[in-house]
């Protein structure tokens, strides 16, 4: 089962970002599941459901809002290269 999100915006918003409105509520919904992701309150699997594509095309598509796909702090990334 999934639920509904309405959320109100002006009818001219997707002209003046120059996109249908198709377009415009599909990168809303993208920009909601890539901040919940950022935040990491939500996993990119439950992110992409959420944006409507599957896990891959989400992650490739995060640079886009600047944001990367492996979010390590230094001592992350070195003990997996100590332990690798």
């Amino acid at each position: 089962m999934s639920l509904e999100l309405k959320i109100d915006y002006p009818e001219t918003l997707p002209d003046a970002l120059q996109q249908t409105r198709e377009q415009f509520e599909q990168e809303a919904k993208m920009a909601m599941a890539v901040k919940l992701f950022e935040m990491k309150r939500i996993s990119s699997g439950v992110a992409a459901q959420l944006a409507g594509m599957d896990r891959v095309s989400f992650l490739l598509n995060l640079h886009r809002y600047g944001v990367s796909m492996i979010d390590l702090t230094e001592e992350e990334l070195l003990s997996d290269v100590e332990n690798a």
